[in-house]
């Protein structure tokens, strides 16, 4: 119930998004929205968090690469002049250089392309899971603490992750070659995501119980090609999407370069230089659950929940009149500040706790 509320939030606020920017025909990116509703300090606001959320989920990717990678291959380590590297490090570094290109493209369209083959990816990856289960003997009938209330928190936070790309909306909707389908495409895509989100939920549980681990391919036995082919496809996904999630991180940085800067090398150079800084961060905070809880919770619901909300309000003007909408929104707002505040807290006290012990 709790990751439906939380899907059904994040396709009212996309949709509002959406009715901002068909308000006013000159907004064309997320801080474009903040600007014309908050002026210049509700474009810097919305900027940083957009930004920084986007640069956490592209880290976040990186985490996941090397994880399954050396969950799949434990053995692989390297030494570059008398320096070991070992093989989650490596592995994170290797990925980190087959995106480059990838953020090297500026054509979107062919960016739609790429990430298409993370969506049949996805769908491989789930009858992979359900082959693992019911074919190599792991079964579905593991049991834990059906609802363990101290993990709320975390729970809400990762949810709130699973729905973070409203940054991203805006591009993609000035991208569009219909635009009028956009509420359409965003509904079936929030559809299939809350059903494919829910479906391996309960599968992890009844295959795992209390140890499933931050990813169900962790928990996979290697030696099955099921299993293989699973963590095969989890490694799809982050390569397909990483482009798209740092596109307007690239764009948000070029804008302020001066005008005889905007050349191709400096281009190039600001975008391998993000890719490298990803890869450095991911080296230093190897956490995948707990990093994208802290994300989910405090950049997530931000930029998903509560700015949404509040830039429609004061953009359409309704917070000047009482009714049903309204309620919503603010409904909305007081949730995501919940969130945001509890689930902050937990992440970040997990987070020590894991270095201290």
């Amino acid at each position: 119930m709790l990751l439906l509320v939380i899907a059904s939030s994040a396709l009212y606020t996309g949709l509002l998004i959406q009715r901002c920017m068909d308000m006013d025909p000159s907004i064309r990116s997320y801080p474009d929205i903040g600007e014309r509703a908050f002026g210049a300090k509700g474009r810097a606001l919305v900027s940083i968090v957009m930004n920084t959320e986007l640069y956490m989920v592209a880290t976040g990717f990186l985490i996941l690469e090397g994880d399954n990678l050396c969950n799949l291959l434990p053995d692989v380590k390297f030494e570059i002049g008398g320096l070991k590297i070992g093989g989650r490090e490596s592995f994170v570094i290797m990925v980190g250089l087959i995106i480059l290109p990838t953020v090297w493209l500026n054509n979107m369209s062919i960016l739609s392309y790429i990430s298409a083959s993370g969506v049949v990816a996805s769908l491989l990856l789930l009858c992979s899971i359900f082959w693992a289960g019911e074919f190599d003997g792991i079964g579905f009938h593991h049991k834990g603490v059906l609802i363990n209330w101290s993990g709320i928190p975390t729970a809400a936070s990762l949810y709130s992750f699973c729905y973070c790309a409203h940054p991203v909306f805006p591009t993609l909707y000035t991208s569009m070659r219909d635009q009028r389908q956009f509420s359409k495409v965003l509904g079936i895509c929030f559809l299939v995501c809350t059903i494919s989100y829910a479906v391996v939920a309960i599968a992890g549980y009844l295959m795992f119980g209390s140890e499933l681990m931050s990813q169900i391919t962790l928990n996979l036995p290697i030696d099955k090609i099921s299993s293989r082919v699973a963590i095969y496809t989890t490694l799809v996904n982050p390569i397909a999407k990483y482009a798209l999630m740092v596109i307007p991180i690239v764009n948000a940085i070029e804008t302020r370069l001066p005008l005889n800067s905007h050349k191709r090398s400096y281009s190039l150079f600001v975008r391998t230089s993000l890719v490298l800084s990803t890869v450095i961060v991911s080296l230093a905070i190897p956490l995948f659950g707990y990093l994208m809880s802290l994300v989910g919770a405090f950049l997530s619901v931000t930029a998903s929940a509560i700015l949404p909300c509040l830039c429609f309000l004061k953009i359409s003007g309704i917070y000047q009149t009482l009714g049903l909408e309204r309620l919503v929104i603010v409904g909305i707002v007081l949730m995501g500040i919940s969130i945001m505040i509890v689930g902050t807290y937990t992440s970040v006290m997990e987070i020590v706790m894991h270095f201290v012990t």
